[in-house]
């Protein structure tokens, strides 16, 4: 049982007309990529280029948990969102912090950038290192009758709440305050951190937007959080939230799930208790709570979070994609442009925040349907730049290319000015001055 809750690529082929016309192209377009590749090299040499940086150690001094806590913070790199306009982004908060960073941080910048195409959305990861991962991850004081709890651990325990209170009301505000954050937020944990995740959904449901519990010790204190979960009502505070629950392979190779739920060995206290919480998901009436829940034979505790968080992230942003055909390119007829405006509207509903098409992707969009000879299609998507980014440079430029290569003077000129009076030093100055001579 692998799964217990039940484009190809753009081909683009352009023929061009005329050589005189195509070489123009050419021409823009090779300007346009030598400027993206300058931001490029400036923004790695920035920094070491023998470096490859993934993030920073920021830090906070906590008056609720009484320490100084660090965090590992990545922001994605701007230059590859709109290289003249501020970008913001939803946030991850990652529990176990230093033991997930990479792989997580790693994941988000694949799938945002697929071949040019995005699978989600490029988040802010905030990863929360552990100081006494015990007490901070485990909402009430645990039993020292489960194999894995001695007295001492459970004597440390059950400082989820305070944990929380800590994220909620010291940490996020500084996130907030200080780095370029979208209101979407998305927590993530493994085994312990899986359970204070469950308690956060359960107790606090307004903190996060979507919630990814990584086989989650749901054991903890004889079940004392599962049987909360069977007692609540996941009714319209649920409404729009988003769980998924990656369930590892913990019992012996002879057993599979059907059988481990009819065992009351405490060899299958775990995987049995995580089997309940699903059914108790899965089969919730109310269906105010978007769930899932998916099952990994192959799979231990250890090695669970990796394919976990790939298949939640998938799940939970599966509205993401913006997927165009082949129609949409070659057809001069198709509503590219209102596909790609309805698009970002649903986004906009989604994260909570107004969100326009990146200026370098409409950008692309325009030249592509220029070299194309879809002209009519080009000047959409190069005015929707100028309406979307009006104190950019860069899209006056664009829209002079525009109007030199349809054989408007008058208009390509006046689009250069207003790309030289937002910049001086941009790239229209030379192509006003070829202009003029002409």
């Amino acid at each position: 049982m692998d799964n217990i809750s039940n484009t190809e690529s753009t081909k683009q082929k352009n023929k061009s007309k005329s050589r005189a016309h195509q070489k123009k192209l050419q021409k823009m377009n090779k300007i346009h990529l030598l400027c993206l590749l300058f931001f490029c090299i400036y923004h790695v040499d920035g920094q070491n280029s023998n470096d490859i940086i993934v993030g920073k150690i920021d830090s906070i001094e906590s008056k609720i948990l009484g320490e100084q806590r660090k965090i590992w913070i990545h922001v994605p790199d701007t230059y590859t969102d709109d290289i003249y306009a501020k970008t913001s982004y939803p946030v991850v908060y990652l529990l176990d912090g230093d033991a997930h960073f990479v792989s997580v941080v790693g994941m988000l910048q694949q799938l945002s950038s697929i071949n040019g195409n995005s699978m989600c959305p490029k988040m802010i990861v905030v990863g929360i290192p552990n100081t006494n991962r015990t007490r901070d991850l485990t909402p009430t004081q645990g039993p020292i009758n489960f194999p894995y709890v001695d007295s001492l651990m459970s004597a440390n325990s059950g400082g989820g709440d305070q944990f929380m209170s800590f994220i909620e009301n010291e940490l996020m505000p500084k996130i907030e305050s200080e780095y370029p954050t979208q209101p979407y937020r998305m927590l993530i944990g493994h085994s312990l951190g899986g359970l204070m995740v469950v308690n956060t959904l359960l107790h606090k449901p307004e903190l996060f937007n979507s919630y990814i519990s990584i086989d989650p010790s749901m054991w903890w204190d004889n079940g004392k959080l599962l049987e909360q979960v069977r007692n609540t009502s996941l009714d319209e505070k649920y409404d729009g939230k988003k769980l998924f629950l990656g369930i590892a392979h913990t019992m012996s190779e002879a057993m599979d799930t059907a059988t481990a739920v009819r065992d009351t060995t405490q060899q299958t206290e775990h995987i049995r208790s995580i089997l309940e919480l699903h059914a108790l998901l899965d089969q919730d009436t109310k269906k105010q709570l978007t769930y899932k829940g998916k099952y990994y034979r192959d799979d231990s505790h250890g090695s669970v979070p990796f394919i976990t968080e790939y298949d939640a992230l998938r799940y939970i942003f599966k509205f993401y994609e913006l997927r165009l055909e082949e129609q949409d390119f070659f057809d001069p007829e198709s509503a590219i442009l209102s596909k790609v405006e309805n698009h970002y509207k649903k986004l906009s509903k989604e994260f909570g925040v107004p969100l326009k098409p990146g200026e370098a992707y409409v950008n692309g969009l325009g030249y592509q349907f220029l070299s194309m000879q879809q002209n009519e299609k080009a000047e959409k998507f190069f005015k929707l730049n100028v309406s979307n980014y009006p104190e950019s440079f860069n899209v006056f430029d664009s829209m002079g290319d525009y109007y030199v290569a349809t054989g408007n003077k008058e208009k390509a000129i006046e689009n250069f000015e207003k790309s030289i009076l937002l910049n001086k030093n941009s790239f229209s100055l030379e192509k006003l001055l070829e202009l003029q001579k002409k």
